[in-house]
């Protein structure tokens, strides 16, 4: 119920009328039955935009760290979450990345809208980054399609860092579902997972104008944090 309140009398609201979200191609998005929107990942603010302008109620797998924070804001940060319906996963790798992977095909199978930023972080300059194959599996093994979703200008209002957004229009521009049956039972073929990604990653970039780079996100920020302050592509051409 907090989901519906905070979307239509509370946050929603005043998120249409400071930055007035326009959107294309939300007839993509079906009325019902499960799919996986895959969207790039620029801010904070992505996904309350994204569940502003969709009709259906939209599902995050949220970090498991929103559920267990301690103090005053832990205990708000984690009614909120509860509150709007988002799945705690952990992600800190290993046994429990196969750990989300069955947690999504669950949801999937319950006919949910998914959704899930396959670059796995927020991009630190704008740039769109290599997607990670967890997104391919879910929907491969629970046999939906992909939907790809490309935030506009959520990085200018809100990159990462910044608490305070600036007032800028923002957008949303959703593209045809992509469906993989193609390649039933090749669930964990780790070609076919990398083959699949790239080719959302390809719709992301082309629906979105970013830059792509041929780098993991994470990699990226490693490098920003050491003092790196060169471009992410100047980064992937000096071999670094």
């Amino acid at each position: 119920m907090l989901y519906w309140v905070l979307k239509y009398w509370v946050i929603g609201p005043w998120l249409r009328v400071l930055f007035r979200p326009w959107v294309e191609g939300r007839e993509n998005v079906p009325d019902s039955g499960a799919a996986l929107l895959a969207s790039n990942h620029l801010s904070f603010s992505d996904s309350f935009f994204l569940a502003v302008v969709l009709n259906r109620r939209l599902t995050y797998l949220a970090k498991s760290d929103y559920f267990t924070g301690r103090g005053i804001k832990g205990f708000f940060t984690k009614l909120f979450f509860n509150g709007v319906g988002q799945v705690p996963v952990d992600r800190s790798g290993g046994r429990s990345a196969e750990a989300v992977i069955h947690t999504a095909t669950r949801l999937l199978g319950e006919q949910v809208l998914l959704g899930i930023y396959p670059e796995g972080t927020r991009s630190p300059n704008g740039t769109l980054y290599r997607g990670r194959t967890g997104a391919a599996r879910m929907a491969m093994e629970a046999r939906v399609p992909i939907i790809p979703v490309a935030m506009i200008n959520t990085y200018e209002i809100q990159p990462p860092g910044v608490i305070k957004p600036r007032l800028r229009r923002v957008g949303i521009r959703v593209g045809k579902p992509l469906s993989f049956d193609r390649y039933e039972g090749l669930e964990d073929d780790r070609f076919i997972l990398r083959s699949v990604t790239d080719e959302v990653m390809y719709e992301l970039m082309t629906l979105s104008g970013q830059e792509y780079v041929d780098m993991y996100a994470t990699r990226a920020k490693e490098l920003i944090a050491k003092g790196d302050r060169a471009d992410a592509q100047s980064l992937v051409d000096s071999g670094t």
